[in-house]
């Protein structure tokens, strides 16, 4: 049996179509005075009701027109976690604009180099977020954008489903940025998650615990509990994990979401009763056995895991009523077509390693990298789009994740993922967080390093001994290096890359 499930087409995105409009317009008609967000702290939550959020939006889309702009011209977002992020993002993409969302952490140089890209013909910003220099285009304040609230709302650019509706960028596997165009059929794609993984219903109450400009926030924290009629809710900026577990709490959620470092640095203190949670959902990067386990044994909810990428999104889970199998990162989601595919480019046997891929009719997949065709077209093998994830399929249909093909370390010839020493290392007493990756010693000397957080230095030996009674030799770090911290993004995501600058020097 080949490593191929096709479930059948999903149905097809209506025509003509609004991505903001599909988000939207049911859940406020329906419950126009339901909270739709909240953004919460210790302090409380600043609310704001579906009929609120369209006029926001709407009217946004107004003030954009009034400004100049064109449908199809790009607006380039730079904001933190604040209301104006959904506003002006919804409000470009309803009238027909393309909002391209960055991290408000980026530094000047990093978001000069984006906007080259993207060309855009307004920013909007927040206070105090770095701005490109020089300034390519007019900026609008956060404070304005949401200021158009009161104006008439604008109409809906209705069009073909397949048109780019925004922008996200990615690091991609080349190291550099590249702004990823996803069409407004992106939304009407995400069904195949609300099922397949998700589990949302309209009387949810969600909690993401990322930044807004990610997509794993933006989709599963925000547009995809509007598009069921449920509540969506972030913390606010400057919110600290150790103060989740009592948001959770309070505020009655029923939901969780976040990536795996997240829950790590939750699960650090105590783990109040949270008995309206039903389960959490984790992704950005495979999720640590021993986590899981802490989580579940702390709150007596599941955890259920994603495997995704920022140009399909997710696309391979477990779910409320089909949970992972252990050791797996779960199932195809019903309506996609997944193959494993070998070095031919063909489906290899179901228990063979290779290459995780999903068919070109997706409907969640990306339109292309803006402004690079050829990076576009090198991420296909024919009729198939490569994630670059290496994985197996086992005779049941789930998908156990091998890391990435660019993290494999090469240890006396063997491939070795970085995710199995980590799991490993994980569990040895004393570590806090840790992180496995090949690094160069010295010229044309490279070994496997192993990158520790410990409250407490740990002797070699200990840790020399937890390896070697688990791993086979050629798996064992023969370098161990104790850290502050793990180089993390603003959505906690481990860099691996950055681990080699941590060495000491000399």
């Amino acid at each position: 049996m080949l490593s191929e499930i096709d479930d059948g087409p999903w149905p097809p995105c209506p025509a003509p179509f609004n991505l903001a409009r599909h988000v939207l317009e049911r859940s406020a008609a329906r419950f126009p005075d339901r909270m739709a967000l909240q953004i919460v702290s210790p302090k409380g939550a600043e609310r704001w009701s579906y009929a609120r959020l369209m006029a926001a939006v709407r009217g946004c889309g107004t003030g954009f027109l009034a400004r100049g702009l064109r449908p199809g011209d790009r607006v380039l977002l730079r904001l933190g976690n604040e209301v104006a992020f959904p506003v002006a993002f919804l409000g470009a993409v309803a009238a027909g604009l393309v909002p391209v969302p960055t991290s408000a952490a980026l530094t000047v140089a990093e978001v000069t180099r984006m906007a080259a890209v993207v060309a855009p013909a307004l920013v909007v910003a927040g206070d105090g977020v770095a701005l490109p220099d020089p300034l390519p285009c007019p900026v609008v304040t956060a404070a304005e954008a949401l200021g158009w609230e009161g104006l008439a709302p604008c109409d809906w650019d209705m069009g073909d489903p397949e048109r780019l509706a925004y922008a996200v960028f990615t690091s991609g596997t080349s190291g550099r940025a590249q702004a990823v165009g996803h069409a407004h059929r992106a939304i009407w794609a995400r069904g195949m998650m609300h099922r397949g993984w998700e589990g949302f219903g309209e009387g949810d109450r969600v909690l993401h615990a990322g930044a807004f400009n990610w997509t794993y926030t933006l989709g599963t924290g925000l547009m995809d509990p509007w598009t069921v009629g449920a509540v969506a809710m972030v913390p606010a900026a400057g919110v600290e994990a150790s103060a989740l577990p009592l948001l959770l709490k309070r505020f009655d959620v029923t939901v969780f979401a976040a990536a795996p470092g997240v829950y790590r640095q939750m699960l650090r203190g105590a783990m109040p009763a949270l008995p309206k949670l039903r389960h959490g959902l984790s992704a950005g990067e495979a999720m640590g056995a021993e986590v899981r386990a802490a989580w579940e044994a702390a709150t007596g909810r599941a955890v259920h895991e994603a495997l995704g990428m920022t140009e399909v999104s997710t696309y391979i889970s477990g779910a409320p009523d089909r949970p992972q199998v252990a050791g797996t990162a779960g199932w195809v989601q019903a309506g996609r077509r997944v193959a494993v595919l070998g070095e031919d480019g063909l489906p290899v046997p179901r228990g063979a390693v290779g290459v995780l891929a999903v068919h070109r009719s997706d409907p969640g997949l990306m339109l292309g990298y803006l402004g690079d065709e050829a990076g576009t077209a090198a991420r296909y093998r024919g009729e198939w789009f490569v994630t670059g994830d290496l994985a197996e399929m086992t005779a049941e249909g789930a998908v156990i994740y091998r890391g990435r093909a660019d993290d494999l370390m090469n240890a006396g010839g063997f491939r070795v993922s970085p995710l199995e020493v980590e799991g490993v290392m994980a569990a040895c007493a004393g570590i806090v967080d840790c992180a496995v990756a090949e690094v160069e010693v010295k010229a044309g000397v490279r070994v496997i390093g192993c990158f520790y957080v410990s409250d407490n230095p740990i002797p070699e030996a200990d840790l020399q001994a937890h390896a070697g009674g688990i791993l086979a030799r050629w798996k064992q770090p023969r370098l161990w290096c104790r850290v502050d911290a793990l180089p993390r993004s603003a959505n906690n995501k481990l860099n691996r890359r950055a681990l080699q600058g941590l060495l000491p020097k000399g």
